[in-house]
């Protein structure tokens, strides 16, 4: 059991959140789903929260109504240690009305953020070069989604066409 759980407020799609996320990670399950009562905030029968488990973290959704938007300021950090498995992640987030944005990060139909970098960046990044270094820095700040070969290739002196 981990000590610390996330938890997430959305409007009235955290149900419909939390099937959407379980689908794109593996090992991932929806556990439970409490329902709203009879004169509570949201219609009866309405799921109140979904406890989920995304690649064996725990997260806890909530129908909170529409007082809480999600910001930039939290995201999820997700490693995909190859060019596929960044493009199946990104094209699986920002489907349906996500957007993407910036250095790898994106925000899903939600409005939840997530990183999707892969594990090599921090590796080009420490390069002892500072030169090395800084050349993946400014190509990762023009990327959107993360493209591996182009980090390396920036690594080693290549211009970006």
């Amino acid at each position: 059991m981990q000590s610390i759980t996330p938890f997430l407020w959305f409007d009235s799609q955290a149900e419909e959140a939390a099937e959407f996320y379980v689908s794109i990670f593996p090992n991932s399950r929806v556990r439970s789903v409490s329902r709203y009562g009879e004169g509570a905030p949201q219609p009866a029968g309405t799921a109140m929260s979904v406890s989920f488990t995304l690649d064996g973290l725990e997260l806890q959704g909530l129908n909170g109504g529409p007082r809480f938007p999600f910001t930039e300021a939290i995201s999820f950090v997700v490693p995909a240690a190859t060019q596929d498995e960044i493009d199946r992640l990104w094209d699986a987030l920002t489907s349906d009305g996500g957007e993407p944005s910036q250095c790898g990060w994106l925000k899903d139909k939600y409005g939840l953020s997530w990183q999707i970098v892969p594990p090599v960046l921090f590796e080009l990044l420490a390069d002892p070069d500072p030169e090395r270094s800084q050349r993946v820095m400014q190509a990762m700040l023009g990327m959107q989604k993360l493209d591996i070969a182009a980090l390396r290739a920036a690594r080693n002196g290549a211009v970006p066409g």
